[in-house]
């Protein structure tokens, strides 16, 4: 019922900067919790960003603070990942997700509580 596609990734030397994007099709929530996971090479995914149906209340992995920036845009239809200073061990499969329910903030860290997930972006920072 509802689809989610990243894109924005690519290849990015470190300190560089990248905007992932991803889109919703469907029927339109109101409602829906959003958030980025990523996944490394011979890692499990993990969680890096999240943000509430308002959009005013967003939350960061501690790897990530400081350097990365959600939002979601209500026209659009999207939420965006604006990542700066970016490391060589940013390099994941990016990965957006959603959860309609209303959960505790604190708990939208947890990948089991999202319902839909998108097919991933390709994410390289070079040395």
């Amino acid at each position: 019922q509802v689809q989610l596609v990243e894109s924005g990734g690519g290849l990015v030397q470190a300190g560089g900067s990248l905007r992932l994007s991803c889109a919703a099709s469907g029927r339109t929530f109101t409602n829906y919790r959003m958030g980025w996971f990523r996944q490394a090479p011979g890692k499990e995914r993990e969680f890096v960003s999240a943000i509430t149906w308002s959009g005013i209340s967003t939350y960061y992995a501690d790897s990530v603070k400081g350097r990365f920036t959600i939002s979601r845009d209500y026209v659009k239809d999207t939420v965006n990942l604006q990542m700066n200073s970016l490391k060589p061990e940013d390099t994941a499969v990016y990965y957006c997700a959603a959860v309609s329910r209303a959960i505790d903030p604190r708990l939208l860290s947890n990948q089991r509580m999202y319902d839909y997930w998108g097919q991933g972006t390709q994410v390289t920072v070079s040395s």
